[in-house]
């Protein structure tokens, strides 16, 4: 399982995370996905995931 962080910059502040949740399979795809659009800021093993203070 992989953690995908994103934020959209024309609606988040630039240190907000959103998250998706993608298993091996699919991992590549979304993150080509939010890629494309500039949304992508990390992919992390699902493990290894910290999630920001505060949230």
């Amino acid at each position: 399982m992989w953690v995908l962080a994103w934020n959209n910059p024309k609606i988040h502040t630039p240190e907000r995370r959103k998250t998706w949740l993608a298993c091996e399979e699919h991992r590549e795809h979304l993150s080509q996905f939010l890629g494309v659009r500039g949304f992508l800021k990390d992919v992390v093993k699902f493990e290894d995931w910290k999630a920001p203070e505060g949230s």
